[in-house]
């Protein structure tokens, strides 16, 4: 598991969730850029309020993708998007 379990990830304060009507996609709008979210990232992410550890995200998701789930998390935060 990522890091820690008691690791409670959040938005970093740089970073914004937003949907788009226009593309209906699920937008995570950063410096400088814009990442557009298929429906799972978007999932994860919205998740990501800093009140749930890793394990209670990975708890809303089958056992199968856990792997997938925490290889995200830890790249979304790597970009510094989480914090």
């Amino acid at each position: 598991m990522t890091g820690s379990a008691t690791w409670r990830p959040a938005l970093s304060h740089s970073a914004l969730l937003r949907h788009d009507p226009v593309r209906q996609a699920d937008l995570l709008i950063v410096p400088e850029r814009i990442v557009v979210l298929n429906e799972e990232a978007a999932a994860i992410v919205g998740l990501c309020d800093g009140r749930r550890t890793v394990a209670d995200i990975l708890a809303e998701f089958p056992e199968d993708v856990e792997a997938d789930v925490v290889e995200f998390l830890d790249r979304v935060r790597a970009e510094g998007w989480l914090r």
